[in-house]
Parts: C-alpha cells; structure tokens; sequence
C-alpha cells in the first residue's frame, strides 16, 4: 500500500506541475482514489478497534481468573495491535496529503 500511495502521489504531483494537464480528469481520478483511502481507513479502523477491545477483554479476564494462557493471548494481540496502528497512522496521513493534493488541483481548474 505504502508503495501504490507513494507512487501515486508522485504522478498527482507530477501532473499539477505538467502545464497539460486534464484537471477536471485529474480531479475526478483523486476523488475516486480518495473515497478507496477512506473506505480502507474506515476498514483498518474497525480492526485496530476490534483487536484493541479484544487485548483489553483479555487483560481483564486475566486478572480476573489468573489463567497464563489470557496473558499470552494479550501480549500476542499487543503485538498485532502496534502494526495495526502504525498503518492507520499512514492512511489517515495519506488521505490527508490527498486532500491536501485536490485542494491544488481545484485552484489550478478555477
């Protein structure tokens, strides 16, 4: 994903820049791959939410009944929950650099 963005952007920036450009295409390209970004910053957030409930509950229940086996499940779901989070944090950045990026393209076509 972090590859397809980075590329992506950089052709967007690139066409700002290019005199030729179809900014009324370019617009409607950026607003089509800003609705995908949302929907896979809307799915990514109801994981990191999920596996985040899911390590607290299991945190709990192991205080709770003090059985090892909750312990490990929390430090596993820890461990899927910091990637998680750090790629949300790249989404929720990326979909902002594309605002950033159809806010140009929009004083190019006024």
């Amino acid at each position: 994903m972090r590859k397809y963005f980075s590329a992506y952007t950089a052709a967007v920036i690139a066409a700002l820049d290019n005199g030729e450009t179809d900014f009324a295409a370019l617009k409607n390209e950026l607003l089509t791959k800003i609705g995908f970004m949302q929907h896979e910053r809307l799915i990514h957030l109801m994981v990191t939410i999920l596996f985040a409930l899911l390590l607290f509950l299991c945190l709990i229940a192991y205080f709770v009944s003090g059985i090892t086996g909750l312990l490990a499940a929390s430090v596993l779901m820890l461990i899927l929950l910091i990637p998680y989070i750090a790629h949300y944090y790249f989404l929720e950045n990326g979909v902002q650099k594309l605002y950033r990026l159809y806010d140009k393209v929009c004083e190019k076509i006024s």
